[in-house]
């Protein structure tokens, strides 16, 4: 797997820092700085702590098996500033050559709140998948229009809501489908839209999120 993160601190010093101190109780195999200097911290081949509690498609000890990049950005504690260019180009540079040589499939590419989502917002709605897609990293299909019309959340109940549970568990979230619209079930489909729909992240399973998600598990047959 590869997992992308934001630094969310104020600067590369202090993420520096954090990563490379015992004491931090964190780490990543790279960091990728503002003007996209690349810094590798730890071999790929060892394990980075930088998942923490997570679950992606079953698997729940994603340390032991994923690249994690961490992009210094102050994130939503800092105002979610833009990334730069620079810093994209070399994220691109370097995640299209993990994904080429660890054989690294698109569906397991992916944000720390993917694997979280109860925990953690990086790398954020800002966050270009767009451009990681279309180098071939990762996935990503254009999102339909936002409009009105009938929308699935919190406290709905029934077998829509299930099949829409259904659809986020095949995808690799971590929820029951229980066919009740709870907790669990907004904080993955906030996740989805910071990643897959970005334009409105709230929680709301509308028709342009729910076409989203179904238009990437036809994508990927294997995750049906």
């Amino acid at each position: 797997m590869l997992v992308l993160h934001y630094t969310g601190m104020k600067d590369c010093a202090s993420a520096l820092h954090r990563l490379t101190k015992e004491e931090g109780g964190v780490s990543s195999h790279y960091l990728i700085e503002e003007d996209g200097t690349v810094l590798q911290l730890v071999p790929e081949k060892s394990r980075a702590w930088h998942a923490g509690q997570s679950f992606w498609r079953g698997i729940t000890d994603i340390n032991s098996r994923s690249i994690g990049v961490e992009i210094v950005n102050g994130g939503h504690d800092y105002g979610l500033p833009p990334f730069p260019p620079a810093q994209i180009e070399a994220t691109i540079r370097l995640c299209r050559d993990c994904v080429d040589r660890w054989a690294i499939a698109p569906e397991n590419v992916v944000a720390h709140s993917d694997i979280a989502p109860s925990r953690k917002q990086d790398p954020g709605e800002l966050f270009p998948w767009d451009q990681l897609s279309a180098a071939g990293v990762g996935l990503h299909v254009p999102a339909p229009k936002i409009a009105s019309g009938r929308f699935l959340s919190a406290g709905d109940r029934g077998q829509p809501v299930e099949a829409f549970q259904s659809m986020l568990a095949a995808f690799g979230y971590d929820l029951e489908c229980n066919g009740v619209f709870d907790e669990t079930t907004r904080l993955a489909t906030i996740a989805f839209q910071r990643h897959h729909r970005p334009a409105q992240v709230d929680g709301v399973a509308d028709a342009s999120t729910i076409r989203v998600l179904h238009t990437l598990l036809t994508m990927r047959p294997s995750l049906l």
